[in-house]
């Protein structure tokens, strides 16, 4: 059985915190309902002494208005916690205890980072590492948060330095004042408040690449690294809650349900829906497509019967990955996209 959640675990629940399941209803998450998770502590930034340094062949220093001015893009981007449905495994990994909630979409504004890049100078660069303002301790080292990609990822036409969230200027909590957004990734490699971009001509061996985000069962392990997200649909739980448990409670008739799903390795082909825990399955109709990097809506009309029932919804990406029923286990309790359940009691 999983322990319980010890202080040190609720210390981190209570400075970061998921976005309530009813705000799926939102095709852009607001911004103080938006999924947060900081490693070490929001620095404080003064926006007019501020730089960002772009080291390659040479090295580039721009401030705050020398990047707004450059070319701007805005995308529409899902971002999910590689942690999110940890505090569901069993045993639990002892970390931030999210059960599904970490994950949000937002409209980001922003530069793409390839023309900087190019302007650097990227010689024999096979990495781009990007480090951020947050400094802490983690593993027994200390360290600020510092993320490294391949560099055909970080070349791709949707990275972009983000300085704007849904209209307005990174909020301190997401990065003010200017983050990091690599469309499809799990949320660490979206490195926010950065400071400076390195080209590597050799993989980096800091701790966020080599120890943390990696799929492993034993800490001797080498482990995959994470990247991409992982094909996932939400419902919107129906009907309202009960207090404690969350479980819900509905009236018998036509229920529309309605969810979002997202996969960060191809657009999702499919959404299904199961109202008895599993056991059958039938098809949700999707929501036309819409921007690329934003999860999709999809609805279902359940006749909701009197009685006890467990209502499912799994996603299918066009790559063919599927939500499995149970999730697999690894040290880190990443990557746990296994079907969501939500219990509901149909009165009469």
């Amino acid at each position: 059985m999983n322990e319980g959640i010890s202080l040190e675990e609720l210390q981190l629940a209570a400075r970061n915190h998921g976005m309530p399941l009813e705000a799926l209803r939102y095709a852009i998450t607001p911004v103080g309902l938006h999924y947060l998770l900081i490693h070490y502590d929001v620095p404080v930034v003064e926006p007019e002494s501020w730089r960002l340094s772009v080291r390659g062949e040479r090295e580039l220093v721009l401030d705050l208005d020398e990047l707004r001015a450059r070319p701007a893009v805005e995308l529409a981007v899902t971002m999910e916690c590689a942690g999110n449905g940890r505090a569901k495994l069993e045993p639990r990994p002892v970390s931030q205890p999210w059960l599904l909630e970490a994950v949000g979409t937002a409209r980001w504004r922003g530069t793409p980072l390839r023309p900087l890049l190019e302007e650097a100078g990227m010689g024999d660069a096979v990495e781009v590492l990007f480090t951020g303002l947050d400094r802490g301790v983690e593993g027994g080292e200390e360290q600020a948060f510092q993320r490294a990609l391949p560099l055909e990822d970080a070349l791709r036409d949707e990275v972009l330095l983000a300085y704007e969230m849904n209209g307005a200027p990174l909020p301190p909590q997401h990065g003010f004042p200017l983050r990091l957004v690599v469309p499809g990734w799990y949320g660490m490699t979206n490195v926010k408040w950065l400071e400076r971009i390195e080209l590597l001509d050799e993989p980096f061996a800091g701790f966020q690449n080599v120890m943390g985000y990696r799929l492993r069962q034993t800490e001797d392990e080498e482990g995959d690294p994470l990247s991409r997200m992982q094909p996932r649909s939400l419902l919107i739980p129906p009907g309202i809650p009960e207090f404690m448990t969350r479980d819900r409670t509905a009236s018998a008739g036509q229920v529309l349900l309605q969810g979002r799903a997202w996969s960060g390795i191809a657009p999702v082909d499919a959404v299904e829906v199961s109202a008895d825990g599993g056991v059958t399955w039938a098809p949700a109709e999707l929501e036309p497509e819409g921007e690329p990097w934003a999860w999709r809506g999809w609805s279902f009309r359940w006749t909701a019967e009197p009685g006890e029932h467990v209502l499912c919804s799994r996603a299918r990406d066009e790559a063919g990955n599927e939500q499995p029923a149970e999730p697999p286990w690894n040290l880190g309790g990443y990557a746990n996209n296994a079907v969501q359940t939500v219990r509901v009691t149909v009165t009469g």
